[in-house]
């Protein structure tokens, strides 16, 4: 407690210095953590995908589509549990500013194999009952104001014309990391459009989600449904949903590995002000370091006054960039809407934010205290001036 307590009371010898010396802290630390939870954002799609289940696509590219009878011949294969698929819609809500993911999925078959939309028994039963009914994430509904029973007009781009869809429900996600910013409506409804304007692009589905009974078994599930369809006008390539969403990160893998290289420049420019702090601190008190060697306290007692006061500065600033990150990043989510369907602050995150404060005190006090540790007593006390 005493060491304690002269730590602290080094810390706060000069004041000013101190209290730069934190606020540095604080902003790196919140600095460091926003754009970790930026990262975090880009890759959520895919850290929050299930381990069994595959996406399966268009071989040659996401654009083409699939014949709608490969369902039958999916569901029927060995180690498959359940089929759904789903198009992009690709819509215009009033405004071209106002975008938002929205698919036109399979219905029951589709929502059965995404258990984390949470949505009530009495909307998913009024959403699986109306053609035109649609369901919408909670982040969605926020931004936009959308309540159940409202009537939403789309324009569409993909699908041209004025499409109208109803809201039965509004589901939440099981975990913070599940995507709220989507809307999904009814294939069927769409299929129907277009039949009447375009017959030869009916009957095509974007993506088939499989469900499978073990995760070990995806790879072999995945060779099984590209050779049933090898030689075919459509062939498949199918892949973990996992691998499908890093597929899309893959596109931007320079920016996200540039905001990951800031993160950690930030951490290192804060470390060399640190260590600067320190070094003055230690120089300016070599006399008492002498002093208390002469009354008999040894090398790591010095250290440790040293270290430890790095250390609770670092761990002070950090304190302070954690408390403020999460309503930052609060009023970020809110203000980039659906730019960023998840942007959470991930523990992970907080981990490394007190690990890079423990890394930037030991580092900082690092240097001076082995130098107090082998000052010799007479060159101590001649720095009395």
């Amino acid at each position: 407690m005493y060491v304690l307590r002269l730590i602290s009371r080094n810390a706060l010898r000069h004041k000013l210095r101190t209290a730069l010396t934190v606020l540095g802290l604080v902003v790196a630390t919140l600095s460091f953590g926003l754009l970790q939870t930026v990262v975090g954002a880009w890759y959520a799609g895919a850290e929050g995908a299930s381990n069994t289940t595959l996406v399966t696509r268009n071989a040659t590219s996401l654009v083409f589509s699939l014949p709608l009878a490969y369902q039958a011949r999916i569901r029927g294969m060995e180690g498959v549990t359940g089929v759904g698929y789903a198009n992009w819609f690709g819509g215009i809500y009033k405004d071209p500013k106002n975008f938002f993911a929205q698919f036109a999925i399979s219905g029951q078959s589709y929502l059965d194999i995404y258990p984390d939309f949470l949505l009530p028994d009495s909307e998913r039963t009024a959403f699986l009952r109306d053609r035109k009914g649609a369901i919408v994430g909670r982040k969605l509904a926020d931004q936009y104001g959308f309540k159940v029973g409202d009537t939403i007009p789309i324009r569409g781009t993909i699908y041209p014309g004025q499409w109208s869809f109803t809201i039965r429900g509004i589901y939440d996600g099981r975990q913070p990391s599940t995507n709220t910013a989507t809307m999904f409506f009814h294939w069927d409804y769409v299929n129907e459009g277009v039949k009447k304007v375009y017959p030869r692009r009916a009957n095509q589905v974007g993506v088939y989600v499989v469900r499978i009974a073990r995760a070990e078994d995806a790879a072999a599930v995945s060779q099984a449904i590209d050779a049933q369809f090898a030689n075919s006008l459509a062939e498949t390539l199918t892949e973990t949903e996992k691998a499908f969403q890093l597929g899309f990160v893959a596109m931007s893998e320079a920016i996200v590995a540039a905001i990951r290289i800031v993160s950690f420049v930030v951490i290192i420019i804060i470390m060399a002000v640190m260590a600067n702090t320190m070094a003055m601190s230690a120089r300016e008190r070599q006399a008492e370091y002498a002093t208390l060697k002469v009354l008999g306290f040894g090398p790591g007692y010095l250290a440790l006054l040293i270290i430890g006061e790095a250390l609770l500065l670092a761990l002070v600033g950090a304190a302070g960039g954690i408390a403020l990150l999460f309503p930052l990043a609060g009023a970020i989510a809110a203000n980039l809407g659906t730019m960023f369907p998840v942007f959470h602050v991930a523990p992970v995150t907080l981990a490394m934010q007190v690990g890079a404060a423990l890394l930037v005190g030991l580092i900082s006090g690092a240097i001076p205290a082995v130098r107090a540790a082998r000052m010799r007593i007479l060159d101590g006390l001649r720095s009395i001036a």
